[in-house]
């Protein structure tokens, strides 16, 4: 499967090279930005790029916008393991950033992120009109309408008893709205109809839901060790996930369902001339996985 790291981490080397040297914020940062991880955000912003590579679009074009999301993510991982939020001590199987730098630098370090990510944004958005659009559609997604908004119903719901409607919109925001930019950026650098980017987001948003309800079945079966962060914190927290609502036989059918959503849209997407190959994989690998 194509190398996400090897693609994206040579230009955030980029941009943390020009930040100040021997500063304890940039080095908790760089501590989870660097730390590995599957990279699906900018594998799948490379994946529609090359769909979209007979209709204008580039994966050079796309680098920064990948980079940007990336940083974005970042800091919503830091965060999320504060114990003011989620309370963990493990991701991607080391110490999380307050665990290793204490709380306030934590903080900071996610903070320095999203501003560098905003940054990053604002310096493409100069390029021209579909610059800022891929840049805009980026923050959107990252801000109150999408992550922010979804991880907000989650700690307001925590504890409680929630119906299945409210946990789609939780998950469609929380994780589906980053997997959504990272799927439809490369759309505003080609030249292609709106229904394409309508089957890009329906791909996404099937997408990002399979991704949850696999990772809420894996927080009950996988090896922490294999899945470098901790297990059955749902059911400790008592958190509303697909499993604890559904029990862990009806998550795998809802799993399926996703599934089969994707590849529809990815089919329609083939016989619009697009390239899908890599899209496909990257469903395969997000539903299949054990980590």
């Amino acid at each position: 499967m194509f190398d996400a790291n090897s693609w994206i981490t040579p230009y955030l080397e980029s941009i943390f090279s020009d930040l100040p040297a021997n500063d304890t914020v940039k080095d908790a940062a760089a501590y989870s930005l660097f730390a590995g991880g599957k990279r699906i955000r900018p594998a799948l912003m490379y994946a529609s790029a090359l769909a979209l590579k007979d209709f204008g679009v580039e994966d050079t074009l796309i680098a920064p916008f990948a980079a940007s999301l990336e940083m974005i993510h970042t800091y919503s991982l830091i965060h999320d393991d504060l114990p003011a939020m989620d309370d963990d001590d493990l991701r991607r199987g080391r110490p999380t950033c307050h665990v290793q730098y204490g709380e306030a630098i934590a903080i900071l370090a996610g903070d320095m992120l999203l501003n560098s990510a905003h940054e990053e944004l604002l310096k493409q958005s100069i390029k021209g009109t579909e610059y800022a659009t891929a840049a805009h559609n980026i923050s959107r997604l990252a801000g109150i309408h999408g992550m922010i908004g979804g991880q907000s119903i989650d700690i307001i719901n925590e504890g409680k008893k929630i119906d299945i409607d409210t946990l789609y919109e939780l998950q469609e925001k929380k994780t589906g709205a980053l997997i959504e930019a990272a799927v439809t950026t490369p759309f505003f650098f080609s030249n292609c109809q709106a229904d394409v980017y309508s089957l890009l987001k329906e791909y996404a948003a099937h997408l990002g839901l399979a991704f949850q309800i696999k990772d809420d079945i894996l927080d009950v079966e996988a090896d922490e060790s294999l899945l470098g962060k901790s297990t059955g914190k749902d059911e400790r927290d008592n958190k509303p996930t697909f499993v604890t609502l559904l029990g862990i036989d009806n998550a795998r059918i809802k799993l399926s369902e996703e599934e089969q959503g994707c590849y529809k849209a990815l089919e329609l997407l083939s016989e619009m001339g697009l390239n899908v190959t890599m899209l496909h994989e990257l469903a395969e690998f997000t539903i299949k996985r054990n980590y």
